[in-house]
C-alpha cells in the first residue's frame, strides 16, 4: 500500500443491517468502504465490518445462503482488522438462545443470552435496551488489565455515553476478552470485546456522535499499522 492510499474496508451485506450508517462513519474519517456481499471484495479488503440488527438465526441463514461463514472465519484468523458491531459482535460467539439454539460463527467461545427481566430500583426496564448507555474500563484481572491503551476506545474517558439497541447480549466464556462492561438495571454485560485482530461492539459507534467517531478513527489508525509490511 502507498502512503498516498487509504486502508479500503468491506462493510458485509447479509441484508441485516445499519450499512450506510457505517459506511457514512468510515468516510467521516477519510476511511473509504464498499458495501458488498462477494466474497472476492471481502477477502480483497484490508479490514472488515460486520455490522447488524435483527435476528440471530435469520442472519446466520443469510451468511450461509451468501456462502461467508467460512470466509468470515478465514479473516478471523487473518493479521486483518475484523469488526463487529451489535447482532454482528453477536454472531461471532459459539452459539445463540434467541428463539431456540442457534449456531453462530464459533469465533469467539460463549453464548448469546436475552435480558432477563432487567431491573432497577425494583422496576422492570423495557426490553430492548434502546438507549445511550455508559460503557466501563474491565476492573478485574485480564487481557487489557482495565486499559483502553493501543485499543480501538483509546482515548475515550471511562463512563462515555454510547447507543445501544439490542434485546440480547453476548457472554464470553473467557473474560480476557472483554475491553468493556455495560451495566442495564441489574444486568452487567459485555458492551465490547477484543480478541486477536478482533474489536467487536454491542453498542452502535456509528450512532453515537464524536466519541463513536473517535473509535473508527482508532481503526483507521489499526488497519494502517497492520497493512505496513513488516521487515524481515
Amino acid at each position: 500500500m502507498s502512503d498516498l492510499q487509504q486502508p479500503t474496508v468491506a462493510i458485509v451485506d447479509y441484508g441485516m443491517g445499519n450499512l450506510f450508517s457505517v459506511k457514512h462513519a468510515c468516510e467521516a474519517v477519510g476511511l473509504p468502504a464498499v458495501i458488498t456481499s462477494s466474497k472476492r471484495e471481502i477477502l480483497a479488503a484490508e479490514a472488515v465490518i460486520l455490522p447488524g440488527v435483527g435476528a440471530f438465526g435469520d442472519a446466520m441463514d443469510a451468511l450461509r445462503r451468501l456462502d461467508l461463514v467460512t470466509v468470515l472465519q478465514d479473516i478471523a484468523v487473518s493479521e486483518k482488522l475484523f469488526v463487529g458491531i451489535c447482532l454482528g459482535m453477536q454472531l461471532l460467539m459459539s452459539e445463540s438462545r434467541e428463539f431456540g439454539v442457534h449456531k453462530g460463527l464459533g469465533i469467539i467461545e460463549g453464548a448469546v443470552l436475552p435480558f432477563d427481566s432487567p431491573l432497577r430500583e425494583n422496576r422492570k426496564l423495557k426490553v430492548p435496551q434502546v438507549t445511550w448507555n455508559r460503557i466501563y474500563k474491565v476492573k478485574t484481572e485480564g487481557l487489557h488489565h482495565g486499559s483502553w491503551v493501543h485499543t480501538p476506545l483509546e482515548g475515550l474517558p471511562d463512563g462515555e455515553f454510547m447507543y445501544f439497541v439490542h434485546s440480547y447480549y453476548a457472554v464470553p466464556l473467557d473474560d480476557s476478552v472483554l475491553l468493556s462492561t455495560t451495566r442495564y438495571g441489574h444486568i452487567e454485560f459485555a458492551s465490547s470485546l477484543r480478541y486477536r485482530n478482533i474489536f467487536a461492539c454491542q453498542f452502535h459507534p456509528e450512532r453515537s456522535g464524536p466519541q463513536g467517531l473517535q473509535i473508527y478513527r482508532n481503526l483507521v489508525s489499526f488497519i494502517q499499522d497492520r497493512s505496513v509490511p513488516k521487515e524481515e
